[in-house]
């Protein structure tokens, strides 16, 4: 099986945080459309014929892309590949975009699952981060979502930012807890070096983020959604039994996917490839039948220090046994012999060859994992 990535590169103004690759000018959009059918033409042969499980629409905001639109796309994935009858399929979208309209026409294509950038429910935090729409928005567009028929929801979260303190960190969440949200995605915010909001820390227009409050909240996080019947599967991803996302996951278990569009990456389990992340540039090469991606040939630790973070990060964990099995056993003995520190911290457990985070290891995942990378 394998998953397949759209990213739409537009969006309708810059939140200060965000350093993903899109546009606020819709200049592009007629040409870029026709140029990500193209490339689904080009990259038909990536994939080598495998099942397509998953597709994502990402950004950017694809919830500016009219229902008809995501549908052409969707119909030139069907003609070049073999898309699976139970084929999760999920789109990004902003709470202001999903009108009434709207969401009955998106009930007409083949989108069955939505992810939604909620980020806070109160105004003056989403003003702060300029995201595009209102406090009554985020709340309004879940429900008009679900009335329409989706069941399969997810809804992301933002915490660990000046303004957001514990008590309105602790509504957020309840609010999709009774929202009957399945599925909440929730990230600390972090300053990128190219955004509106490292400028402004620089410039001492706004507090830096504080890793205190972050990891706080992060632990207010996990108790209240396991509380409410959460399964912590991944870092920052939780969910009822039976709502993982299933393309999230496959990231994660190392599954192919094909990324099409401008930014987007590709992973086909030998080699990684990103296309270039420019609107311009990518549509003249892609009218010209050429891919304009670089390309990265993965060496054995490269592989073995992907696995050893993405499988960290999730409740699974790391399997000491499937590295012997799969790059050798001296690659598992040297990682079983770095354990001893993280465990005497109690940041890891050991269940047989399982190496899984505790809670509190979880507030130093990526630290550990770095710690037990294989180094040529």
């Amino acid at each position: 099986m394998a998953g397949i990535y759209l990213h739409i590169p537009f969006c309708k103004k810059a939140c200060h945080y965000c350093d993903f690759h899109f546009s606020t000018s819709p200049q592009y959009k007629e040409p870029m459309l026709k140029a990500l059918r193209q490339e689904i033409l080009l990259r038909k042969s990536y994939l080598n014929n495998q099942s397509i499980e998953t597709i994502y629409f990402g950004g950017g905001t694809p919830s500016l892309l009219s229902a008809n639109e995501l549908q052409i796309l969707l119909g030139e994935i069907v003609d070049q590949f073999d898309v699976s009858s139970k084929a999760e399929i999920t789109i990004e979208a902003n709470p202001d975009d999903l009108n009434p309209q709207r969401v009955k026409e998106l009930r007409q294509t083949l989108i069955n699952r939505f992810s939604i950038g909620i980020q806070s429910f109160f105004e003056e935090d989403l003003r702060w981060m300029n995201r595009a729409h209102t406090a009554t928005e985020a709340q309004s567009s879940i429900k008009r979502v679900q009335d329409a028929g989706f069941e399969n929801i997810t809804a992301d979260l933002i915490y660990g930012y000046p303004l957001l303190t514990n008590p309105k960190w602790e509504h957020n969440i309840q609010e999709l807890i009774q929202l009957n949200i399945p599925h909440i995605s929730s990230y600390s915010m972090t300053v990128e070096p190219a955004t509106a909001l490292s400028s402004f820390i620089k410039k001492g227009e706004q507090k830096a983020m504080d890793e205190g409050q972050s990891a706080a909240q992060f632990l207010i996080l996990m108790e209240q959604l396991k509380e409410a019947g959460f399964d912590h599967y991944e870092i920052s991803n939780f969910a009822k039994p039976g709502s993982y996302s299933k393309h999230n996951s496959n990231y994660w278990e190392g599954i192919s996917y094909l990324g099409i569009g401008p930014s987007a990456h590709s992973f086909n389990g030998e080699s990684r490839q990103w296309n270039i992340s420019n609107n311009a540039k990518y549509i003249d090469q892609i009218e010209k039948g050429k891919i304009p991606a670089e390309i990265e040939e993965l060496t054995l630790e490269n592989r073995i220090n992907e696995y050893i973070m993405t499988s960290l990060r999730t409740s699974k964990g790391m399997d000491l046994d499937k590295i012997a099995d799969q790059f050798g056993s001296d690659y598992s003995n040297e990682i079983k012999n770095n354990l001893d520190a993280f465990t005497e911290k109690n940041w890891i457990l050991k269940k047989d060859q399982q190496i899984i985070l505790t809670t509190d290891g979880k507030l130093f995942a990526d630290h550990i994992a770095s710690e037990l990378f294989i180094n040529a």
